[in-house]
């Protein structure tokens, strides 16, 4: 029995289909079906793997007709994760491309990729116009692939990552298609609470028109809140030096406009980005669909397209309700970046730290930091993120008194990044190259949009500068949160696996916190599972090591009592 099918869909519904043998040629005749539907559900028992040029383009019309894949092979997120090895990120990652290179020919841009259309949500799941290849083409890509894969610096890991991001996609495919709860009666009713009768026109709602006026009062006169360079301008004439409006720095002035100023704020972000507008746009029957975009970062971090599904406001979260008879198992990674630290370093100390289920910070004070929590807490993360000055360089020499292999570990992915050279995660994913950026970040590549703290203790984004302290920043943070990233895929992957006999679905994942939603006789099968789920990812990520990967669960009706 061959286990590895080539699956590609023709005109007319049908499908072209190729055993592969080990060599990732085909192993048989190049078979055309009429139905593609129907060829995958007739091979499903002895398939162990469907390779296809992407995730995208096929697995939507798999779900909808009730059809479970259990593993596949994506070659263009394969592609996008080889180009980076090769110090090629940027380069075009379609099938068209990589055939291209193949043949010594011109390579095609890659397609744009389509925005989110509120309401129909489905543009991420649609065929993109001009990146189809002929399926013999196909099956010379992907066996070169193959080849590329064994000239990797680590070629098993490598395989690995490519596997892993290919489950990921198959998980993103199926939260888009089972949605995550959420009652629209109750987000009205929080937003009715939280920000007043809506006036006719479109204008701001009463609670923020009451806010913008109280401001104006305390500056004597007008000024718009919803303008950064009217507020600051407006803080000059009273006499206060201000360089942005972010919260942090506004609280250290006294000055009767910063109370109403900083709830203005944090109102207006959930008026414009989960207010009435988003609701009605976005929430269909009783679920929130988002388009997930595994490595849609470059460190490997999930980003959506669309809906800000990875920023719910703590608030919002009241709405996410589970269905009648069901509860959402809600879970969090504990202190998931320092552990994966403690497993690719390679630290006996911090190994033996990160190996107890206990509090690590915790854990990690009584041994190094007098029990002062909170300081070996600052020291650890002080050591992923750059922070090296003040009190996190007198932090960081404890750090490296006790726990050498570790901090030597960051330092030299800050060190090869200031260099420009390369650094990779665990299983090989790699960071952008130093030449050719503009405006922080090369051409085709996917930036980071979560925030990192710098070496002065504000916030930027992770690859936001060319000059070399600030790169050596984000590679010493690349190697952990990329490697995190990897973890979180292979759990994601084992959870998946472990709950595909359940009624339970996978409805919500952000870098370190997975949602289930489930029957609530399963609920304790699936925290079971997620906690199993965790240990396992560790084993295949970083092998036997005595680091542990627990989780914190809650089943709760509302994901908001899960905190």
């Amino acid at each position: 029995m061959i286990g590895r099918w080539a699956l590609a869909p023709a005109e007319g519904g049908g499908a072209w289909l190729a055993p592969l043998g080990a060599d990732a040629r085909p192993a048989g005749p190049v078979l055309r079906e009429p139905d593609l539907v129907e060829a995958v559900r007739a091979r499903l028992p002895e398939v162990t793997r469907w390779v296809w040029r992407s995730s995208a383009e096929l697995l939507p019309r798999l779900l909808a007709a009730g059809v479970r894949v259990e593993r596949c092979y994506d070659i263009e997120a394969a592609e996008l994760l080889l180009l980076g090895h090769e110090g090629r990120l940027g380069e075009p990652r379609s099938a068209a491309a990589a055939w291209a290179r193949l043949r010594h020919g011109p390579v095609p841009p890659d397609p744009p990729q389509r925005a989110a259309e509120p309401g129909s949500q489905s543009s991420l799941f649609e065929p993109r116009a001009g990146a189809d290849v002929p399926f013999d083409a196909l099956l010379e890509v992907y066996a070169e692939q193959q080849r590329r894969h064994g000239a990797a610096e680590h070629p098993d890991r490598m395989r690995l990552l490519t596997a892993s991001e290919s489950a990921g996609m198959l998980v993103a495919a199926e939260m888009h298609g089972a949605g995550l709860p959420w009652r629209a009666d109750v987000h009205r009713a929080l937003l009715d609470e939280l920000l007043g009768e809506r006036y006719a026109g479109g204008g701001e709602p009463r609670r923020l028109a009451e806010l913008a006026d109280q401001v104006s009062e305390a500056f004597g006169r007008r000024v718009r809140p919803d303008l950064p360079a009217d507020v600051v301008k407006a803080f000059t004439r009273a006499g206060f030096q201000v360089r942005s409006t972010r919260r942090w720095e506004l609280e250290e002035i006294d000055h009767p406009a910063v109370a109403p100023l900083i709830e203005y704020k944090k109102l207006y972000r959930i008026w414009t980005a989960h207010g009435w507008s988003w609701l009605q746009d976005w929430v269909r029957d009783g679920r929130f669909r988002p388009e997930y975009l595994p490595g849609g970062t470059v460190s490997g971090r999930w980003t959506t397209n669309g809906g800000g599904a990875l920023q719910i406001p703590r608030v919002i979260r009241g709405a996410v309700v589970a269905d009648e008879g069901w509860r959402l198992v809600v879970a969090d990674a504990d202190q998931m970046e320092p552990r994966v630290l403690a497993a690719i370093s390679r630290d006996r100390g911090l190994m033996e730290v990160a190996g107890h289920d206990d509090d690590l910070y915790k854990v990690l004070s009584d041994r190094a930091f007098s029990g002062d929590r909170a300081q070996a807490k600052l020291a650890l993360l002080g050591a992923v993120y750059g922070q090296t000055s003040g009190d996190g360089l007198k932090n960081l020499a404890a750090l490296r008194r006790r726990f050498p292999r570790a901090v030597e570990y960051v330092d030299d992915a800050a060190r090869a990044g200031e260099e420009g050279r390369l650094v990779r995660t665990w299983l090989g994913r790699t960071s952008p190259p130093a030449a050719g950026s503009q405006d922080g970040g090369e051409a085709g590549i996917p930036q980071e949009s979560d925030e990192v703290p710098s070496g002065d203790g504000e916030f930027t984004p992770g690859y936001a500068s060319t000059n070399a302290r600030a790169r050596g920043r984000f590679t010493r943070n690349f190697v952990v949160q990329g490697s995190a990233a990897d973890w979180a895929l292979l759990m994601l992957a084992a959870l998946r696996s472990a709950t595909a006999g359940m009624r339970a679905e996978l409805v919500f994942f952000q870098h370190d916190e997975v949602i289930v939603h489930c029957p609530r006789e399963e609920a304790a099968d699936v925290a079971v599972a997620i906690r199993e789920a965790g240990e396992l990812a560790g084993r295949i990520a970083f092998g036997e090591t005595p680091v542990r990967f627990p989780f914190t669960t809650a089943t709760v009706e509302r994901y908001s009592d899960a905190k």
